[in-house]
C-alpha cells in the first residue's frame, strides 16, 4: 500500500531540511513524496533536489494553503494519502509503519496525537485526541490535521479542500467527511507528529476569531445544525493543551 506524504511550501529554507530527513527516515518502504512549492524565492527548491527520496517537485503560484494542497492531491498516486508542512517532522522514524498499520477494508482514515514545538524543539503544546463520535465537530473537536491520513478513494468520491477558506480549509474538509459522509475513521492513541508552533491558524488572538467565523461558516455550508454557545465553550476549555 503506497502513502502520498504531500509537502508544501513557500521560502522554507530554514525549515524544510528537517521535514524532508523526516520522511527519508521513515521504515515505511512504499512511500511517495511529493513537494508542492509556491514559487519560493529562496534555495527552498535547491535543498528538494538534494533528496533523492523525494517523488515529485513543482514549484509554481498559487492561491493559498488549501489551493496547494490540491494542487498536491491531483499529483498523488497513493492509496493513502496525508500532509506534513515543511516546517513539521513526524515524531520518529515508525510514524507512517503506525499509520499504515492500522488501516483495512473497514478503515477510510486514521488519525493521532501531537505536539506543538517550538524552533528549539521543545513541546509547548499537546493536541490530544479520541475517537471520533457523531456530532463531535459541534462539541469543538477535530483530528489533528497534520496526522490525518485518509484513503484516496474517499478524496476522489468526497472532494478536496474549499480554497475560498483562508485558514479553516481543513476543518471544513473533516467536517465534510465525518459528519456530512461517515467515513470510517480510526484513532492512533499515540503522538505521530511534531508542528512547529506558530502557524497561520495560531498566530493570536485575530486568527482564532477568523478561524471560529470560518467554522461557523463550514457548518452552515454544510447544513449541519450546531449550538454556537456549546461549540465555542469546549473551543475556549482547550487552553488547557497548553499546560
Amino acid at each position: 500500500m503506497k502513502i502520498s506524504v504531500i509537502t508544501i511550501s513557500y521560502n522554507s529554507s530554514t525549515t524544510i531540511k528537517k521535514t524532508l530527513k523526516s520522511v527519508q527516515k521513515q521504515t515505511y518502504p512504499n512511500i511517495e513524496h511529493i513537494i508542492v512549492d509556491g514559487k519560493s524565492t529562496d534555495n527552498t527548491i535547491q535543498i528538494c533536489n538534494d533528496f533523492n527520496h523525494i517523488s515529485k517537485i513543482i514549484s509554481e503560484s498559487d492561491m493559498g494553503v488549501y489551493d496547494a494542497f490540491n494542487k498536491g492531491l491531483k499529483l498523488a498516486s497513493g492509496e493513502i494519502i496525508g500532509f506534513l508542512n515543511s516546517d513539521d517532522v513526524f515524531y520518529d522514524k515508525h510514524s507512517l509503519k503506525k499509520i499504515s498499520q492500522k488501516f483495512d477494508k473497514q478503515t477510510d482514515c486514521v488519525f493521532a496525537n501531537l505536539d506543538y514545538v517550538n524552533q528549539k524543539g521543545k513541546v509547548v503544546r499537546k493536541w490530544r485526541s479520541k475517537p471520533y463520535q457523531k456530532y463531535a465537530f459541534s462539541k469543538g473537536w477535530m483530528p489533528a490535521h497534520p496526522t490525518f491520513y485518509c484513503r484516496k478513494s474517499i478524496y476522489d468520491e468526497l472532494g478536496g479542500y474549499d480554497d475560498s477558506f483562508d485558514i479553516a480549509g481543513d476543518f471544513e474538509l473533516m467536517l465534510r467527511f465525518f459528519e456530512k459522509n461517515n467515513i470510517r475513521s480510526k484513532f492512533i492513541d499515540q503522538t505521530l507528529v511534531k508542528m512547529m508552533a506558530g502557524g497561520i491558524s495560531n498566530n493570536g488572538i485575530s486568527s482564532k476569531v477568523k478561524i471560529i467565523k470560518e467554522e461557523k461558516r463550514a457548518f452552515k455550508q454544510n447544513k449541519i445544525g450546531f449550538s454556537f454557545f456549546q461549540y465555542f465553550f469546549n473551543k475556549v476549555l482547550k487552553i488547557k493543551e497548553f499546560f
